[in-house]
């Protein structure tokens, strides 16, 4: 099998005249698993540790959103917006159902595409994120921007700061985590515009803001990961939270682990979401 940092970029255009650029890899299957990347992520930004892992045994589809990295269009002013554009997304493909892994604003885009369009779920990972409405999460901005500005004042990448704990064991992950996202050497995704971050931003925060949504009378499995101290999306209450809000869910927390803990502790995480999965 082909390594993710080795996977060709793909592109497809929906019948809404919309481009997206995104990246399959992995055994073929008949309901793939379509991830939803963070504020600001492109295509490179998935830790190839956790997509290689899931990739043994699932077909992973990864698309950049509207107005991102090589994908045509503005970036959407909203969550639902987004969920919107990435159900398009998976109509163009001709998918009839899909599991879904969010990672932290991709697990808000995913909790709206449920919501929307219920049907086409099967099972979903919802990780380093939280409801809507969630505790802090309109605190996003404030969060990020300090964060830049001692990234920026430090030479040191931002998601340090924002992914990881400050403990010695922290630290080290966190240079390990940005290693592996920049072992793809050719044909890197294009990095995000300044105005399409603070589109972005600003529809976390209105997102934020807004009356959690009511999925108590859907069946879907969902497997909520975290670490139990994610400085962005406050694991307490969140994760829990989320996991309380869907009747049919699971939760994992992981120890000394910061927002990115699913690929701080990708070993175990990828275990875990295989077999959630399966």
């Amino acid at each position: 099998m082909t390594a993710y940092i080795d996977v060709p970029t793909k592109t497809i255009v929906t019948p809404e005249n919309k481009k997206f650029a995104y990246r399959e890899i992995g055994a073929p299957a008949d309901v793939p698993v379509i991830g939803l990347i963070h504020l600001s992520g492109n295509l490179d930004n998935w830790d190839p540790t956790v997509i290689d892992g899931l990739a043994k045994e699932h077909r992973l589809i990864l698309p950049d959103y509207q107005g991102v990295g090589g994908s045509g269009g503005q970036a959407a002013t909203s969550i639902q917006g987004m969920a919107q554009e990435i159900r398009e997304f998976i109509h163009a493909l001709g998918l009839k159902q899909v599991d879904l892994f969010g990672f932290s604003m991709g697990g808000f885009v995913a909790q709206e595409v449920i919501n929307q369009e219920p049907t086409l779920i099967r099972r979903a990972l919802l990780t380093g994120t939280g409801p809507r409405g969630g505790k802090g999460i309109s605190d996003v901005t404030k969060i990020s921007d300090q964060s830049l500005v001692k990234a920026l004042v430090t030479f040191t990448d931002i998601k340090t700061y924002l992914f990881f704990t400050r403990t010695a064991n922290g630290k080290q992950k966190a240079a390990e985590f940005l290693k592996r996202i920049k072992a793809r050497k050719t044909n890197r995704d294009r990095s995000i515009g300044w105005g399409a971050y603070r589109t972005q931003l600003k529809a976390i925060n209105k997102w934020g803001a807004e009356t959690p949504i009511n999925f108590s009378k859907l069946e879907i499995p969902v497997l909520v990961a975290n670490g139990d101290s994610d400085a962005m999306v406050p694991t307490r209450p969140n994760s829990h939270d989320l996991a309380k809000a869907f009747p049919n869910s699971s939760l994992v927390i992981y120890p000394d682990a910061g927002h990115a803990g699913v690929f701080q502790f990708h070993d175990e995480f990828v275990k875990e979401a295989n077999q959630f999965l399966r």
